[in-house]
């Protein structure tokens, strides 16, 4: 133990190497990392207008499908009250019974 902690003192009290700059040809993106990001960059832009699109239109979508289906509802209500009335006898003076 008296050995690591020995070693960790001397590593502490040896200076470092004094810290060069590194070439900036090497640390830069340069032409392709720019090709690169704005390929990325386009592609998302073009994914959120497609989706953008596509939201749209489910939208418009189920407009319409609600507009159908109340069209149809109304079409039944309709045509239940006709049956109702036809039940109903015009000659007769008895309200009809109550089940």
């Amino acid at each position: 133990m008296h050995h690591a902690i020995a070693a960790l003192a001397h590593a502490a009290a040896t200076p470092s190497p004094t810290p060069t700059q590194p070439d900036p040809e090497l640390v830069t993106p340069g032409v392709w990392g720019f090709v690169i990001t704005a390929l990325v960059a386009l592609a998302v832009v073009l994914l959120v207008w497609d989706m953008m699109r596509r939201i749209r239109r489910g939208r418009v979508r189920a407009d319409i499908q609600e507009e159908l289906d109340a069209e149809e509802q109304a079409a039944r209500a309709v045509e239940a009250t006709d049956i109702d009335d036809q039940r109903i006898d015009p000659d007769d003076d008895e309200p009809p019974a109550r089940r």
